[in-house]
C-alpha cells in the first residue's frame, strides 16, 4: 500500500485510476489548479507553483495531466498549449520531485503511441525510433521533461498510451453515434492500424506501473492484439448490428479536423506491449471484440439493445 498523488484526476482515465488504486489499498492525493479540499494539493503548472511539502510521504506520482489532443482543430496556438502543457507541467514536478530528501520511489509520467508517428504495417515496440511528426515531437519532449526524476535516482515509467476503449468519456463514445446511425465506415483506406487497449487493461497497466519494481523506461499500454481501422469498425457494426459501408475519404477527415486527422485519425501504429508482457502482466481484454462487449457491459447494461 502506498500514498499515491495523481494529477489529471478528474480527466477521462484519472477518474477511474483513482477508485481503481482506493480499491488496492492505496491513498490518494489529487494535485489539483483550484482551491483544495481534503484529500487534494494545489499545483499550477503554467505558474511553475508546486510545493515540495505537499508531497512529502508520497511513494508514487503518476502524472496524467495535459490539454486534450482532440479538443479542435491544430492551430499554432493550440499546437503550442498542447506542447507547452506538457512539457512544463512534467518538467516541474520532475525537478521538484529530484530536490526532495527522501523523494517518492516512481513517477509515472504519461505518452503515447504517438511517439512513432505513421509507420505502416511496421510492428512497433518500445525499442523502436520515433516518427517525426508534431505528435511524435509532443512526446520525445513530454518524455524527456522527466529526465531530472531519472537522473536524480528515482523509477520513472512512461506509459505509451493507445486509444482507450470506454463507452463514457473516450474516443469510443464520440465515435457511437455514427455508428447508431449506420452512417458508419472505415476512415480513409481503413488500412492504418489501430493499437487499442480495453479501460480496464489500461488502469491495471498504470497500477502495475506504480507497484512493479521492474517497470521502466517506455512501457507500450496497448492490447497484444492491434486491429487495422477497417476490422475495428466492421467489429463495432458487428456488435451494434449496424451497417459500416460508407468509408469516410481522408479528404474529408482533414477538411473537418485539419492536422488532427493525419496525426491521429489516419496514422498507422502497429504497437506491441513489450515490456508489459516481459513482465508477465496478463491482459483481461486481449481481443478487440470481447474488449468492446466489455466496454458496453462496464458502460450501461442497455447500450446494445437500445442502439
Amino acid at each position: 500500500m502506498a500514498r499515491v498523488a495523481i494529477t489529471g484526476a478528474s480527466g477521462f482515465l484519472g477518474a477511474a485510476l483513482v477508485p481503481a488504486l482506493a480499491a488496492r489499498g492505496h491513498r490518494v492525493l489529487r494535485l489539483v489548479r483550484r482551491a483544495p479540499v481534503p484529500g487534494e494539493a494545489h499545483w499550477d503548472p503554467m505558474r511553475s507553483e508546486l510545493d515540495p511539502h505537499v508531497l512529502e510521504g508520497v511513494n508514487a506520482v503518476v502524472h496524467l495531466a495535459g490539454e486534450s489532443l482532440a479538443a479542435g482543430r491544430w492551430t499554432r496556438a493550440r499546437k503550442h498549449r498542447i506542447l507547452d502543457s506538457r512539457v512544463r507541467g512534467t518538467r516541474l514536478l520532475a525537478e521538484t520531485l529530484a530536490r526532495m530528501s527522501p523523494r517518492p520511489a516512481v513517477l509515472v509520467s504519461m505518452s503515447a503511441v504517438g511517439i512513432y508517428g505513421t509507420r505502416g504495417d511496421e510492428l512497433l515496440d518500445e525499442t523502436s525510433a520515433p516518427g517525426d511528426d508534431f505528435l511524435a515531437t509532443v512526446c520525445i519532449e513530454w518524455e524527456r521533461a522527466a529526465d531530472p526524476a531519472a537522473d536524480a535516482g528515482m523509477r520513472v515509467v512512461h506509459p505509451r498510451l493507445g486509444p482507450v476503449l470506454a463507452l463514457r468519456g473516450g474516443a469510443l463514445e464520440k465515435m457511437l453515434p455514427a455508428f447508431r446511425l449506420g452512417v458508419a465506415g472505415p476512415l480513409g483506406g481503413g488500412r492504418q492500424w489501430m493499437s487499442w487497449i480495453a479501460l480496464d487493461d489500461a488502469l491495471a497497466a498504470l497500477t502495475a506501473a506504480v507497484e512493479s519494481n521492474t517497470l521502466a523506461g517506455p512501457v507500450n499500454v496497448v492490447a497484444p492484439n492491434p486491429v487495422t481501422n477497417a476490422e475495428f469498425t466492421r467489429t463495432l457494426a458487428h456488435l451494434l448490428h449496424r451497417p459500416a459501408l460508407l468509408p469516410v475519404p481522408a479528404i474529408a477527415l482533414r477538411l473537418a479536423f485539419g492536422k488532427l486527422a493525419d496525426a491521429a485519425l489516419l496514422a498507422s501504429q502497429r504497437v506491441r506491449p513489450a515490456a508489459l508482457e516481459r513482465a508477465g502482466f496478463g491482459f483481461a481484454h486481449p481481443e478487440l471484440g470481447e474488449a468492446l462487449q466489455a466496454a458496453f457491459t462496464a458502460g450501461s447494461a442497455t447500450a446494445i439493445a437500445t442502439a
